[in-house]
């Protein structure tokens, strides 16, 4: 691999918010960062060397792209993996791997990857279209989810009675058990070319109820540590499993009677992890790029408790981006925001996100309540 001298091409597939920070860290390894994104004003427009206005999941864009690259990564699942793969054979380090991004793509094969490897989930079943919901062997409430492109609570539906089958998805799907959960949890693992894994510290989670996004994150978590070591050793064998280069999130239910079983997966820096900027030795991000550069994977101990909120536009307001109560937050000591640069808001858009940190944890749990309650994303 080329020196870090400027001369060492990183392409990102997207330039959303993840890719915004992945560049703000790959800015102290001085590599040349270029960006493709449909959005001419994407986040990461004004940060990166070389930014281009194009699909993801056309062929010939990501193509072209990624041909004047020597490391190409994502920040987004959706790109297109054919074209992936055609650099891949030509020499380009795309990581992670096409074959990694082709099967989380589908959430079938991601479930069914799950099942073939002894990885715990809930029980589920692959359906082609609403039609076939007649015939599942699930009991009521049960989940149907897109095979492919849901995201962010997009592409999930729960079916309660039969009564909601006339609204479920026409389009090939899971159906999986309704899981009555105690908590969501995730732990973000890296592994590196040489086979080098880490884990970070489990992350508790709860979600916004109207747009099914992570709303308020906790680290590290104090559930039972058998519990945690559990968590970390699945993402852990996942990672082993994929051989995957680069970052892997894995999203997971505890439920009430103790168990660990993995929801989802998405292999790249996350939501789950933007704790890590403030709150760990190493944040996601940096780890992302010590993985594909294929160097030593950082310390991933945490340095403090902290609490991550997201920053969502309010119910209500679309146009241009205000912040309420800005001045009141950052009067409270460990608080950092993060502005993605989004000019626009609308209701539930991830805006930014706010990190609280703290030497005792419920501090930091009620400094975070508090900005939860003052921050707010107006017009």
């Amino acid at each position: 691999m080329k020196a870090f001298y400027g001369d060492l091409r990183v392409g990102i597939l997207g330039g959303g918010q993840l890719g915004r920070m992945l560049i703000q860290q790959a800015i102290n390894y001085n590599v040349n960062i270029r960006v493709l994104d449909p959005d001419p004003e994407a986040p990461c427009k004004k940060l990166c060397d070389k930014f281009v206005v194009g699909s993801l999941t056309d062929y010939e864009t990501v193509y072209n792209f990624g041909k004047h690259t020597d490391v190409l990564t994502i920040e987004i699942e959706k790109v297109n993996v054919d074209a992936l793969q055609k650099l891949e054979d030509e020499g380009v380090k795309v990581y992670p791997q096409p074959r990694v991004i082709r099967l989380i793509q589908d959430k079938g094969l991601q479930k069914e990857f799950f099942k073939q490897n002894n990885i715990p989930t809930a029980p589920f079943q692959l359906i082609s279209s609403k039609e076939a919901l007649k015939n599942a062997n699930l009991q009521y409430p049960y989940i149907q989810k897109l095979r492919k492109d849901g995201y962010d609570g997009k592409g999930v539906y729960k079916i309660k009675s039969e009564a909601d089958l006339e609204n479920a998805f026409e389009a090939p799907s899971i159906i999986e058990e309704w899981v009555d959960f105690e908590k969501e949890i995730a732990v973000i693992v890296a592994r590196n070319d040489n086979g080098e894994t880490q884990t970070f510290p489990c992350v508790e989670m709860e979600f916004n109820a109207d747009a099914n996004l992570v709303e308020f994150l906790i680290s590290p978590s104090t559930l039972p540590i058998e519990i945690q070591k559990e968590a970390e050793q699945i993402a852990t064998q996942l990672a082993d499993t994929f051989k995957i280069n680069g970052l892997l999130a894995v999203e997971m239910f505890l439920t009430k009677d103790g168990k660990v079983l993995v929801n989802e997966l998405a292999p790249r820096p996350h939501n789950s992890g933007h704790h890590s900027i403030e709150g760990n030795r190493t944040s996601q991000f940096e780890q992302h790029l010590r993985a594909i550069f294929n160097l030593p994977l950082g310390d991933t101990r945490p340095i403090d408790h902290a609490v991550m909120i997201n920053l969502l536009g309010e119910k209500g307001y679309e146009g241009l981006a205000d912040y309420e109560g800005m001045n009141e937050i950052l009067k409270l000591p460990g608080v950092y925001v993060h502005l993605y640069g989004k000019k626009f808001t609308k209701p539930f858009r991830k805006m930014g996100h706010v990190t609280i940190v703290d030497q005792n944890r419920e501090q930091a749990i009620a400094n975070a309540r508090y900005v939860q309650e003052t921050l707010k994303v107006k017009v």
